[in-house]
């Protein structure tokens, strides 16, 4: 996509940001800030901006100041900073217990982008793909903040888990009171093409998606993370 293409469409939405609030706009500034940086790099395309532009949007038509992180699908509570060893650690954490409408089987810390990230999939692809079953009536979370290793592996560097910007999702339970589990369902006829949506579905939006095709480590849920990454998001 040529410079000019892309600018424009950077220009587009940060007017979209500035009809807003300012506290829309303070939330949407990464946003824009990173589609800038992609811009000036030759690596933005118009998918890429278009999705930004949304992001954007959405914030735009969900922001309540008076709710968690400024949104009102989050429940839960602000637990404010969160302290760890070395790297670990989240400046302004959140404890959800709900989004989007649909309860999480854990109270689950993480950052405000991660929790809005998050809110996104359930509410647009989670709850859409099993619509026929009653949607989604919980979200089974395996694991959210904690302070260690990529897949506990000595040595390694320190998990997004101990930034606040990842949520591990092992099975969701439908309306109709079915549990489909990562593990169980990725190789299954039924749930399988529809578990397979829901990982594509969280790729973009998210900086890092992983699942039982990737390692070892993630054959009974999905890894999701908010970390950014110079090629773009990073799917398995």
């Amino acid at each position: 996509m040529q410079l000019s293409h892309a600018a424009c469409a950077v220009g587009l939405v940060v007017l979209v940001a500035l009809a807003g609030c300012s506290v829309a706009r303070q939330g949407a500034s990464a946003a824009i800030g990173a589609s800038a940086s992609a811009v000036k790099a030759g690596a933005a395309t118009t998918a890429q901006i278009a999705r930004t532009a949304g992001t954007v949007a959405r914030e735009l038509a969900t922001r309540d100041s008076n709710a968690l992180c400024w949104d009102a699908r989050l429940l839960g509570k602000a637990i404010g900073r969160v302290d760890g060893p070395g790297v670990c650690g989240i400046d302004q954490a959140v404890q959800l217990t709900s989004v989007a409408g649909v309860p999480l089987s854990q109270p689950s810390v993480m950052d405000c982008n991660t929790a809005r990230t998050f809110a996104d999939w359930v509410q647009d692809a989670a709850g859409p793909t099993y619509a026929d079953e009653g949607g989604v009536a919980q979200v089974r979370v395996a694991a959210h903040y904690v302070c260690r290793t990529r897949n506990h592996q000595p040595g390694a560097k320190v998990s997004e888990h101990g930034k606040g910007k990842a949520v591990d999702v092992s099975a969701l339970t439908l309306g109709s009171g079915r549990v489909v589990t990562v593990l169980d369902g990725w190789r299954d006829p039924n749930d399988g093409p529809r578990l397979r949506r829901l990982h594509g579905a969280a790729c973009g939006p998210f900086g890092t998606v992983l699942g039982p095709e990737s390692d070892q480590w993630h054959q009974s849920h999905f890894h999701f993370d908010t970390a950014s990454h110079r090629g773009g998001s990073y799917c398995r």
